[in-house]
């Protein structure tokens, strides 16, 4: 039962391993789903506009594991 549910505790690792990059990533697309929806923004604009936000997110996440890593 141990050998389970460490195999799940992974699994739901690799994918939620930063709320705060998933919820930043879903805000950003939100944000610019409204823009092109409601303020007529040119959906290529939207799409470079979401492409940017989620690497400056990646790259802000990146930068905070970095940090908590060196200190241990």
């Amino acid at each position: 039962m141990k050998i389970i549910r460490l195999v799940l505790k992974e699994l739901v690792g690799m994918f939620v391993d930063d709320g705060s990059l998933a919820l930043l990533a879903v805000i950003l697309i939100a944000l610019v789903t409204g823009a092109v929806k409601l303020l007529a923004l040119p959906p290529l604009a939207g799409g470079i506009l979401i492409l940017a936000g989620c690497l400056a997110i990646l790259l802000e996440s990146t930068r905070r594991g970095a940090r908590g890593s060196s200190r241990t």
